[in-house]
């Protein structure tokens, strides 16, 4: 049980790093448009490049979770990553949460480690 819960994590925090790096790339770029502007802006922009690397990483242990656990309990761990995508707008963008959706964390929370178990 807590080997998946732990590899689950591990992806989802890739997952959601990669969901902050593309917000900081975006939020570097000129308005999203098909102009050649807006492409050259894009690549060479660093975090848009490590949101790349944050996605590949979580695909690879995507691979491996679904190599070593049934699908019917890797596939609802993805919720781990909803969980640290709140924790991380709060901490690197400073958004505010209204205890409803803490609610929500913790049933996600707790949902994953039933299904786990």
């Amino acid at each position: 049980m807590w080997r998946i819960i732990l590899l689950s994590v591990i992806q989802s925090a890739f997952l959601a790093g990669g969901q902050v790096f593309l917000k900081f790339a975006l939020l570097r770029m000129p308005p999203f448009g098909w102009t050649r502007r807006f492409w050259g802006a894009l690549l060479v922009n660093w975090p848009f490049a490590a949101c790349g690397i944050c996605f590949g990483i979580a695909s690879l242990l995507w691979m491996y979770i679904l190599k070593h656990f049934p699908l019917s309990t890797a596939y609802p761990m993805i919720g781990f990553s909803y969980v640290l995508g709140m924790v991380f707008a709060i901490v690197f963008f400073h958004e505010t949460v209204a205890p409803y959706k803490w609610l929500g964390v913790a049933l996600v929370i707790a949902g994953c480690c039933i299904i786990a178990k």
